[in-house]
């Protein structure tokens, strides 16, 4: 899907087209120096500081009144060390781009999420993720960062060197300064065998727990006013690769996924009565399939129709309930849902303010083509996701606060002390951030 945010008439909006920011002005750096340059002529001039990727949170996270960062031109590989393992990458660099480098390089990231459009920076500031029983976040395969803080000095972290920075600043939310380049470990590519089948939602949920231990990667779309879901297992090969034809690759993830599906939420969104039946249909349109392929060709797919998106985390144990309680919740109301709604897993993790941070976690997305309101469904939902302890996604529709935050992450007091120390002026402040993590 194109993600590029627009800045006609010197307005800034997201992809999902449910934010817009007019900046003083917009700064396209293209060194480290000259992002630095820019850091502190905004400080002198009173301005606050934001950078923006790819436009596709659907928060204000990245929106600015001041100064606005566009990294196009920090792009690219810096080195690739073969030894460690690990290759670093400039702050700006699309994740299509470095997906393909590292391929041509025989090389992949561990895991990752289901598109690729965003920047390096921006996907990992807000916790971006794809589904793993071991593997995490993209955010959890970093090594090590650069960042350049409020007084316009470049810091540089990781597990050695400014470990408590290191821990924070990998899902840093925009608010501990900008990054300028990030260190991720990679592998060799390997092959990954995706198996896609229908199977129904009653089902999924009795046998989710062997589904989860039984494949390294296990995801599934439960389609509302349904009783069928699209599930997904994606686990290493040996090959030999086995790609999707192209014919076939068109029809079903271009003219179906894309193009059919595009023409169901117009139809859905001017007659909401008819959103059940076209459900059933929507669910019913993709049959079975496994193919063997590269990493990201397997977990990435094209994703043009846009929407709005709401995403918590809950604990793993929680999923099954927090599900039926969502399936209660559209059955007993007047609303008329043509998205899917997307469940994931990830690991615990290490990383201060991570949605997965220090406990197993199940992430439920709850979706709403755009144009469509979307409030009433999402705050419903939300009800449910946060009497489960939920973690929203940082990049996602959400209305939870500071106070809350603090109550479900152990750590949060630790990310705002840093917070004090990197940016006590909050030269990086909007209200995003103030909101979430507090003045």
């Amino acid at each position: 899907m194109s993600t590029t945010a627009s800045g006609k008439s010197g307005t800034w909006r997201n992809w999902g087209g449910n934010v817009a920011a007019r900046p003083v002005r917009e700064v396209a750096p293209a060194s480290v120096e000259e992002l630095s340059a820019a850091v502190r002529k905004a400080a002198e001039d009173g301005l606050t500081v934001k950078a923006v990727g790819s436009g596709h949170s659907f928060t204000s996270i990245a929106a600015t009144g001041g100064v606005l960062i566009r990294p196009q031109l920090l792009t690219g590989i810096r080195s690739i060390d073969r030894d460690a393992m690990t290759v670093t990458v400039e702050a700006g660099t699309p994740l299509k781009r470095l997906n393909l480098a590292l391929a041509r390089e025989g090389l992949s990231l561990t895991n990752m999420g289901d598109i690729m459009e965003q920047t390096v920076s921006g996907a990992t500031s807000t916790g971006t993720h794809g589904t793993g029983r071991e593997s995490a976040s993209i955010a959890a395969q970093i090594k090590g960062l650069e960042l350049v803080t409020g007084d316009g000095s470049l810091l540089t972290c990781s597990e050695k060197e400014n470990p408590e920075v290191f821990a924070a600043a990998r899902i840093g939310l925009g608010a501990l300064g900008v990054i300028t380049a990030i260190t991720f470990a990679v592998e060799p590519v390997f092959l990954l065998t995706a198996r896609e089948e229908p199977m129904p939602f009653d089902r999924v949920l009795a046998e989710f727990d062997q589904l989860w231990a039984e494949n390294e990667h296990f995801e599934f779309y439960w389609f509302p006013h349904t009783g069928n879901t699209n599930t997904k297992r994606n686990n290493r090969s040996a090959g030999p690769e086995q790609p999707v034809g192209r014919l076939a690759g068109w029809f079903e993830d271009e003219f179906l996924s894309n193009g059919v599906f595009q023409a169901a939420n117009w139809v859905g969104r001017t007659a909401p009565a008819a959103i059940p039946t076209i459900a059933k249909v929507s669910s019913r349109a993709l049959s079975a399939r496994t193919y063997t392929d590269i990493p990201y060709k397997v977990f990435t797919s094209p994703r043009r129709v846009r929407f709005v998106e709401m995403e918590y985390a809950v604990p793993r144990e929680a999923l099954a309930d927090t599900l039926r309680e969502i399936r209660a919740m559209v059955d007993r109301s007047r609303f008329r849902i043509s998205f899917p709604v997307e469940v994931r897993t990830a690991p615990a993790d290490d990383i201060t303010l991570s949605t997965a941070s220090a406990r197993d976690s199940a992430y439920i997305a709850v979706h709403m083509f755009k144009g469509t309101p979307y409030q009433a469904y999402f705050t419903a939902a939300e009800r449910i996701f946060t009497a489960h302890e939920g973690r929203p996604h940082w990049g996602k529709v959400h209305t939870r606060d500071a106070a809350y935050f603090a109550e479900v992450y152990p750590r949060f007091g630790e990310f705002t002390a840093l917070r004090d120390r990197l940016d006590p002026d909050r030269l990086f402040q909007n209200d995003y951030l103030r909101r979430v993590l507090g003045e």
